[in-house]
Formats: C-alpha cells, structure tokens, sequence
C-alpha cells in the first residue's frame, strides 16, 4: 500500500478533497477549449495563420499528452500533494504569462510552459482521488463527478471564453486560471494528506525523450503540410521520424522492467478500448469545437460571446449527461454509455457535410446538442474503465495513461481536421470556409463510428474474462516480493 493516512478521513474532508481536485480539472480541461472561441481575435491581434493559431491550441495539449505520464509516476514518487501543488503554481504563472504575450511565439512558449503545469494536475489528483476514496462504491461516484467536470469545463469554454472575449480581451481567458489555481494551493496545504506508492517506478527519460518526438513530429507534419505539401519531403521525413521513434518507443517498453508506459495495461480489452476511444472521441470533440469557432465567427459573422453561446445546449447536454452516465457506469457497465455516446457522435457531425453560410440555426443548435449528448456521455466510462482492476499503487501512471490518450487525441483533432479545412480553403478565405470544412465533418463523425466500434468490442463477454485475467496478473505482479 502506499503512504497514504486516507483511513480516518472524514466525509466532510474526503468531498473537500474532491473538490480541490476537480477544480484543478475544471481550469486544466477548459483550457483546452476556452481558447478556441477567443482564436479570431488572437488571429487579428497578433496577425497569425491558421498553422498558428493551431499551434496555439496545440503546444498546450502536446506538452501535457508528453508529460503526464511522467507527472504521475512522479507523483507516485516524491509525493501526490507535493506535485499537485507544483503543477498549480507553475499552471497559474504560465497563464499569466500568456495573458502578458507580445507575440505569437511568446504566446505559443507560454502555452508550453501551461502545459507542463497541467500536466502535473489531473494524473494525480485522480490518484489522490482513488486513494482517498477506497470503497468501490464511493470510488465509483467520485469519479462519476470527475468525469462530470471533464464534460462540463470542456463545453463550457467557448462559453467563458467567448464572453471575456467580448467583454475584455482575449487575453482574460488567461486571467481566470491564476485565482482558482492559487485557491487550490491553499486549500489543498489544508486538506489533502500526503500519499505516494510503496513501489514507485523508476525513470525512463528515454522513453519520455521518445514520447515527445514522436507526438511532436506528427503534430508537426500535419499542421504543417497545408503549406509545404502532403508528399514534401519535410512532410514525409516529419511522418517517417514519428513512426520511426513510435516504433523504436514500443520495442524499448517492452524491454524495460519498470517502463514509462506500461504495456501490461494494454492486456485488458477494456483498458485498451477505453485508451483508443478517449484518442478518437476527443480527436473529433476538438476538431468540432475548431472548425465551429471558425465558423460561426468569420462565416456567420457572430461575435466571441454569440459564437460561445451557439455552443450552449452542447455544454448543457454535456454536463447533464455526464453525471447520468457515470450513475449508468456504475450499475450497468460502461457498455451502454459508450454505445449511445459513439451513435450520438457518430450521426450529429454527418448532418453539417453540407454546411453553408445559411445553414438553419435551428439545425445548428439540435447538431450542438446531439453531440454534446454524446459526448457528455463519454468521460465516465472511459475514466472508470481505464482505472478499474489496477493496483493502487500505480493509480498514477494508469490515470495517465488515460489522460494522455484524451490530449493526444485533441492535439491530432486540432492539427488534421485544421490541416484538412486549411487544404481545403486555400487562399479563398472565411468565404470558402464552409465548404471547405465539407471533408472534415466526414472525418469527425468517422471518429464517433471509431467510438462506436471500439465501445462494442471492448466492453462484451470475452472482453471482460480478458480483463479480469490482466487485472489479477496486475495485482499479483505488483504484490510486493
């Protein structure tokens, strides 16, 4: 067991404690989509191309999607509360910094900077979360809640953002982050014991070193390849180097007895499902929220507040279905959720393949509201599924593993479906733009089919005694000798 002093914790303490962590969640994941609504203004401000304003989204979630495996074996290690009150600090100075931008490129460096801080926030408070609350039952509902704050902070960025946009500047969407992270900090020295794994594991910094070349190389290429060429050299080497290291990556892991990423997860179908999904289903969520914004805003003419409050009944589906999804997780399984969530996905973006400047409203809002079902139906079983039948002891490297897989599937959303809108639109403008988003509704609803299908294999009969066998493994191995 690790040090934990979680036993006689009260129940006032223990929802303190979850409070604390789904804040931190709440300034983490809504970072990742309060941008989006604010990217026109950063666009006329600092006079970027869309290559740049995709690389704004992106440095943030790249760097978390590189780092929160290692955040969470450090939190193992050196201690959960510890790191978590470093991840807020440097969180809270990065976004100040970023409100503080003179240029683009400072602004993509401080985005950076955010995501070394938040990668160090959501891996371990889940682990702080599955150590504080060890009853199955308890575990199950604050993790319901956690999933709840992913769906709600998500949908409601565009929202938040779109009105200190208009109401300020852009630059407010920044400011938000320094009070609640700095709040945390303090409430988290007053309720949050002390806990790290018996057995943590070691550092691998060339597995890190591999990560982060490879997410870097392919995210590279393709927002780049609008530009230089689909087949350019550059593009080809920047796929080639990515696979390369990729490869190199899985073949070190598998070799190493305490690796970075820990293959032994991936012999439970649902733990492996549940990581596959999180890539495909927040792929799509980020390459909607992208084009959307861009849509609404330089098509239609909407500004920063109207643009975020089209995006309402996605954010209201969101966080209403969020929490009836994790009360169905925990009595039904996470079948049932994954299915309705990939269908909802699934269908909602195929009904914009013809979107136009004088696309129906109406239809625009029932569209928002169909994949905010979907989508809000989706964190729970993908957070329970990816924690459940692993050893608490390396809770922190398991939340990460799923983490990741939800940044990195946002960074290949931001970088192809804007490389693929970018290809598209060429030259042509906000004029084109509605056409030009055309092929990228079939590649987002062709991530919710992936939900769909993923969701039904990984969650039947034979995908559960495969679980149930990788998960007393599991325990078995990490029993100490």
């Amino acid at each position: 067991m690790g040090v934990n002093g979680t036993a006689s914790l009260s129940d006032r303490r223990r929802l303190a404690i979850l409070a604390i962590c789904c804040s931190s969640l709440l300034i983490v994941a809504m970072d990742n989509t309060i941008v989006n609504v604010a990217l026109p203004s950063i666009r006329s401000d600092l006079h970027a191309s869309l290559s740049g304003l995709q690389w704004t989204v992106d440095a943030y979630t790249i760097v978390i999607a590189s780092f929160l495996m290692l955040a969470g074996s450090t939190g193992d290690r050196l201690g959960r509360k510890r790191t978590f009150q470093t991840g807020l600090c440097v969180f809270a100075a990065a976004s100040l910094g970023c409100s503080l931008a003179p240029t683009l490129g400072w602004l993509i460096a401080a985005r950076a900077v955010q995501g070394v801080g938040g990668s160090m926030l959501n891996p371990v408070a889940m682990s702080i979360i599955t150590n504080v609350f060890t009853d199955p039952r308890e575990r199950g509902r604050a993790i319901g809640a956690w999933g709840a704050t992913v769906g709600i902070s998500l949908a409601l960025g565009p929202i938040v953002g779109g009105a200190l946009t208009e109401a300020v500047d852009w630059r407010a969407i920044f400011w938000i982050n320094v009070p609640i992270a700095l709040a945390a900090v303090v409430l988290t020295a007053l309720y949050v014991p002390e806990s790290r794994a018996a057995r943590p594991r070691r550092l691998d910094p060339v597995g890190q070193l591999l990560v982060i070349v490879t997410l870097a190389a392919v995210t590279y290429g393709i927002i780049d390849a609008p530009s230089a060429g689909w087949v350019s050299a550059q593009t080809l080497a920047l796929f080639a180097v990515s696979a390369s290291a990729l490869a190199f990556l899985v073949a070190y892991e598998l070799r190493r007895r305490e690796p970075l990423i820990e293959p032994r997860f991936f012999r439970s179908p649902p733990f492996a499902g549940a990581t596959m999904i999180a890539v495909c289903a927040f792929a799509g969520f980020a390459g909607f929220l992208l084009i959307n914004t861009l849509y609404l805003q330089d098509v239609r003419g909407y500004s920063p507040l109207e643009a975020g409050l089209c995006t309402l009944p996605m954010a209201i589906l969101a966080g209403l279905l969020a929490p009836v999804s994790g009360r169905i997780v925990g009595t039904r399984g996470a079948r049932p959720a994954l299915l309705f969530g990939g269908i909802c996905m699934a269908v909602a973006p195929l009904l914009l393949v013809d979107l136009s400047a004088t696309t129906p409203l109406v239809l625009l809002l029932g569209v928002y509201a169909l994949y905010g079902m979907g989508f809000g139906a989706m964190n729970p079983p993908i957070t329970y599924t990816a924690v459940s039948g692993m050893p608490d002891s390396q809770a922190g490297v398991a939340a990460a593993v799923a983490s990741t897989s939800r940044q990195v599937g946002q960074t290949l959303g931001v970088a192809i479906i804007g490389s693929i809108v970018g290809t598209a639109a060429g030259a042509a403008g906000g004029r084109g733009l509605a056409a030009a988003t055309h092929p990228a509704w079939w590649v987002i609803g062709a991530c919710g089919a992936s939900v769909l299908a993923l969701g039904a294999a990984s969650t039947g009969v034979r995908a559960q005694r495969a679980a149930r066998r990788a998960a007393a493994a599991l325990q078995a191995e990490a029993q100490p000798a």
